[in-house]
This record gives structure tokens, sequence and C-alpha cells, in this order.
């Protein structure tokens, strides 16, 4: 498994069907958009150079967390699920994040998914609040 930053449109391009397992509701364009931008990093999980899994990182720091990684997108291609490939790209993040200064990884999660959320909690993630939100 070799785990690299994409940064070139090409690879961008080649993670969108990936990333639309994820954000189905969301087109091609509006996806390399977000990617695009400087301080969001992509990374691609490889298996014999087949991309199999990405990861979306920006750094922030606000609310209760210090400086932090938070992880937007993280989605493995799903015929590949439940062979590790997450769990590599995950550990990847959680060291790019500790080159960065970062002193978490946190994320969003939908409330209904359970099985993502026993997944998050079998990587060591503590839930401690709520994403509250209205549409306008």
């Amino acid at each position: 498994m070799e785990i690299r930053t994409l940064t070139a449109d090409a690879e961008r391009e080649d993670a969108v069907p990936i990333m639309q397992q994820l954000w189905e509701d969301r087109d091609r364009e509006e996806i390399l958009a977000w990617t695009r931008e400087d301080d969001y990093h992509l990374f691609g999980a490889f298996d014999d150079g087949t991309l199999v899994g990405v990861a979306g990182v920006r750094i922030d720091d606000f609310l209760h967390h210090q400086r932090h990684a938070w992880l937007y997108d993280f989605v493995v291609d799903e015929p590949r699920r439940g062979e590790g490939v997450g769990t590599a790209l995950l550990e990847h993040v959680e060291s790019w994040a500790v080159k960065q200064d970062c002193e978490s990884v946190a994320l969003a999660s939908p409330l209904d998914n359970r099985a993502v959320h026993e997944y998050y909690e079998s990587q060591d993630f503590e839930k401690w609040g709520y994403v509250i939100e209205t549409d306008l």
C-alpha cells in the first residue's frame, strides 16, 4: 500500500469517483473545486498503482480544539472496504497531522451511520459531542 498526497489535477480527477461514494449529491466540478483549495490536503491510498481510498484534511484552530486536522473526506472504494485500506490511510493522516504540530484529528459524522461510528471508535476516536446545524 502506497499513500501519497494528490496534488495534480489528474490525480484529483481520479479521486472523484471514490469521493462520490461519500458525497453522492455532489458533482465532479464541485468536488474538484474544494479539493483544489490551498489549505485542503488530499491523500490517496494506492494498491498496485490503483487508487483505492482517499482522505481530505484541513488544519484548523477553532472552538474547543487547538490546532487539529479536520478530516472532511474519508472513503475507501466500496469493493475494497474491510481490507485495511482505511486503517492505513487513517494512520497516514495521523502521522501527517503530528508532523504539522496538530494535537488531534477530528471529524463530523451523520448520526444514523452506526457502522462508521464503530469504525472510528475501533481506531481510538472518542465521541465527545454533536454537530448541530440548521439549513438556511
